[in-house]
């Protein structure tokens, strides 16, 4: 029977690309990392690393046994998890990833419930985008993802994953105040973003800045970028300052709100957030508490977005 551990080296070698990564990664030393990769080879008896200057490439059948021992290393996760909840949710742990505007506006009334609820279950936090934290959720580092997508399905690795949809949030172009000239021509219509094809735009994520530009196109016209931030108190600073336009997600607005910018809703335009859970059959207890608990705090969420204004 194959290490659980020796599986563990492997898949942070594959995913740091080095054994050295991969040691400071798993807290080990180099020589054990090097020990264990050379055990596990002996097992399976095939090669599965090559070095390469100071990385490593992964064999195929390297590349096959990474993705197999993924599943493997989630599913003992899993059981662990539903092992340590049998006697039920007087202890327990949920590890959380989520993106910045869901951690500021969804996250903290579902975790005060939670604790509330089910005051021996700990909640721990993450700030991650969709894939990154799609990916955290395969590899069994968090139990629970937070994530959203223009798309369906969204972008990410969603192979042994539930997703619940939780709500759909409209987007909306951000203008300067009242008494700047992009304001004057707010309107968030084809044909009002139309009026906006000379401004400078800021962008956001690699998802988002997609999205914006096709969002643009349809509207007949390429956005000149000229900021690319994650930030979204900084891409409404930015705003304000007059040095672009953007589009932001309602969630975005309700976390933080600059008084000096100007916010309509971009018609037809949604982003979906969804929870995604590790497995395809019944999630271990406690993470289903907070996915339960999750449902019932983003309900005032479903339609209580702003419509705009200055």
């Amino acid at each position: 029977m194959w290490n659980l551990t020796r599986l563990r080296v492997l898949v942070a070698v594959a995913r740091e690309g080095s054994v050295t990564g991969a040691a400071e990664a798993l807290h080990y030393a180099q020589p054990s990392v090097s020990h264990h990769l050379a055990r596990l080879e002996a097992e399976v008896g095939v090669v599965l690393v090559r070095r390469v200057g100071r990385g490593v490439l992964l064999t195929d059948a390297g590349r096959l046994l990474v993705e197999r021992a993924e599943e493997i290393l989630g599913r003992v996760e899993s059981a662990r998890a539903e092992v340590a909840a049998h006697a039920g949710l007087r202890t327990g742990r949920v590890r959380l990833a989520a993106f910045p505007s869901a951690l500021a506006t969804l996250v903290p009334p579902a975790a005060a419930r939670l604790a509330a609820e089910h005051p021996g279950v700990e909640l721990a936090l993450t700030e991650a985008e969709p894939p990154a934290a799609l990916t955290a959720l395969r590899n069994a580092d968090v139990d629970a993802a937070l994530i959203f997508a223009h798309e369906a399905p969204p972008a990410g690795d969603q192979r042994n994953t539930t997703l619940t949809p939780l709500l759909e949030e409209p987007l909306y172009l951000v203008t300067g105040g009242a008494s700047s000239e992009a304001a004057g021509r707010a309107d968030a219509s084809p044909a009002g973003l139309r009026a906006h094809a000379g401004d400078s735009w800021i962008a956001g994520c690699e998802r988002c800045r997609a999205h914006l530009v096709s969002v643009c196109e349809r509207a007949g016209f390429t956005p000149r970028i000229t900021f690319e931030t994650d930030d979204y108190v900084a891409v409404q600073a930015l705003v304000a300052a007059g040095l672009g336009v953007s589009v932001l997600p309602g969630l975005a607005l309700a976390a933080h709100r600059d008084e000096r910018v100007r916010a309509e809703r971009l018609p037809g335009e949604m982003r979906r957030v969804a929870l995604a859970l590790y497995g395809t059959g019944p999630a271990p207890e406690p993470a289903r508490a907070f996915a339960e608990v999750l449902k019932e705090t983003v309900t005032p969420w479903r339609g209580g977005f702003p419509d705009g204004g200055g």
